[in-house]
């Protein structure tokens, strides 16, 4: 993990509530999220981590509540979304990639709309980044002719071209097989190393316990439980995770 300290809050999110129709998903969400840290979100399917992400990177409106990004508060309708989303490096699980271009031009569209950076600045960068991500070589193939693992490590060079100041990862390893989850998880580590700062939903109990600085329980639209990995994961106190995590143990994946 970063030796880097965590420093001021770089998202707040306040008495957030999300409905759709009938089914309210998030039920007054309080989370802050400092400089160089790594926040874990866990729980089961359904239970709001994904909505949670969107809601941060303005891709779902909320019903109330605020959502503040260095201090600004985003979720304001005078506020840019499209301005806002390029402070902000959202991966989804299912890469997302345009399969009609390159893993280079997937790359360099995203430093060249965020920066406007030259063509030939954002693909020097863009092949550094690859590089960086073990894809020196790939930079001419497009999505269809890469693994699962190198699209989604693609998907995660493009969204920190954009130099974010936080990366969302939404369980960005639950579409792969397992001998490509670990490339992933890897790029994910060192991007953590070097501190930046992340929310990442996921289900690897392992990887959380590994890279996060705070975890973050969600059940039924609620965060039951926050706290280190050496408390939530190891020594929880709310009934709700703990059954949570010993599910997850008898499916062998905590």
């Amino acid at each position: 993990m970063s030796t880097a300290a965590p420093g001021k809050p770089v998202l707040e999110v306040r008495g957030v509530t999300k409905s759709f129709g009938e089914r309210e998903v998030l039920r007054g969400i309080d989370l802050t999220v400092r400089e160089h840290e790594a926040v874990a979100l866990i729980g089961a399917s359904g239970s709001g981590k994904s909505t949670l992400l969107r809601c941060i990177d303005l891709l779902a409106e909320i019903d109330d509540g605020d959502v503040l990004l260095d201090g600004e508060v985003i979720t304001d309708p005078a506020v840019d979304p499209v301005g806002v989303r390029r402070r902000l490096g959202l991966v989804f699980q299912a890469y997302n990639l345009f399969p009609h271009m390159t893993a280079l031009e997937n790359v360099v569209l995203g430093e060249r709309r965020a920066h406007g950076a030259s063509k030939a600045e954002a693909e020097d960068r863009g092949r550094a980044l690859l590089a960086r991500f073990g894809l020196a070589g790939r930079e001419d193939d497009r999505p269809d002719n890469l693994s699962g693992g190198q699209q989604q490590r693609v998907a995660i060079a493009r969204a920190f071209a954009g130099r974010p100041r936080a990366l969302l990862l939404d369980e960005v390893t639950s579409a792969l097989d397992p001998e490509l989850v670990g490339e992933v998880l890897g790029a994910v580590r060192d991007l953590k190393g070097e501190g930046m700062t992340m929310v990442i939903a996921t289900h690897e109990m392992s990887f959380a316990r590994e890279v996060a600085d705070q975890v973050a329980f969600l059940h039924e639209g609620r965060i039951l439980e926050q706290g280190p990995p050496s408390q939530v994961l190891v020594s929880p106190e709310a009934d709700e995770t703990r059954r949570f995590l010993k599910r997850l143990l008898e499916a062998g994946r905590a």
